[in-house]
């Protein structure tokens, strides 16, 4: 999946918009997130999700696996939010949040109204922001976006190590490709038992290749002058569109006046 996002980001049909115009315009719509009910959220991860799936040419299957795995994260603290306990002495202070329950022992289990809301707003805000998140990442090479982020401002030191966390991504998911692969081929994973021993020994190689990895790239930096930071070139010529620019602002206002209102 990662290696099909960093593709998808190089061949998109919003590849020759400048990254600047698409930074500012998901950072204004991420702001816009944070303040805004859910109607109005909900609203703009229909508006960037037609940004990144129409406009930018992204498949509408990959797009839809990526909130769907963005949602799971949710599901799994969905409960804690909407299933609350309390002692059978202060039934009287929560007699209007509850919509079903039942009694535990000396406690009583039910299902809150309050809850449902708090899940509600969360998964909202939460589906916006990754819309956001995901119109960045699905159409501007994640390098690109880090040379971006040095002109405006950001430290080199942190562009650099994210630089090279990208990288090391990439790394870590070839080597345990080819480990797992090697291990199948050899009916590694044939038993319960075999498995969990496969896995260990998995585990151990892929950190010893990672480290070793590491140090290869180390040395190969120190043997090419390496001065503290990376220098990434691009041929990749890029263009400011009034057109999108119009729409992206006039979209932003009408956001704006539909979340104060």
């Amino acid at each position: 999946m990662t290696l099909q996002i960093d593709t998808l980001a190089y061949t998109n049909r919003l590849r020759w918009l400048a990254p600047e115009q698409k930074l500012l315009f998901a950072i204004a719509l991420l702001i816009i997130t944070a303040f805004a009910h859910p109607p109005v959220q909900i609203l703009i991860a229909i508006w960037m999700s037609i940004w990144t799936v129409i406009y930018a040419g992204i498949p509408l299957k990959i797009y839809l696996k990526l909130v769907y795995i963005a949602s799971l994260f949710w599901l799994t603290s969905l409960p804690a939010l909407v299933i609350n306990g309390v002692h059978n002495n202060y039934l009287n202070i929560i007699q209007e949040d509850v919509i079903i329950g039942f009694n535990l022992s000396s406690y009583y289990i039910y299902l809150s109204h309050h809850g449902i809301e708090q899940g509600w707003t969360i998964l909202t805000r939460a589906i916006a922001s990754l819309s956001c998140l995901y119109f960045l990442m699905l159409t501007i090479p994640f390098a690109e976006l880090l040379q971006t982020l040095r002109r405006f401002g950001f430290p080199v030191l942190l562009t650099d190590i994210l630089l090279l966390m990208y990288r090391f991504i990439f790394v870590l998911l070839n080597t345990a490709s080819q480990l797992l692969t090697a291990q199948k081929s050899r009916g590694g994973y044939s038993t319960f038992k075999i498995s969990i021993k496969s896995l260990s020994l998995l585990i151990g190689q892929l950190l010893r290749r990672t480290l070793e990895n590491y140090r290869q790239v180390s040395l190969s930096l120190a043997s090419r002058g390496f001065n503290g930071e990376f220098k990434v070139w691009h041929s990749q010529r890029y263009h400011l569109s009034p057109r999108y620019a119009i729409e992206a602002i006039m979209g932003c206002v009408i956001l704006i006046g539909l979340a104060w209102s």
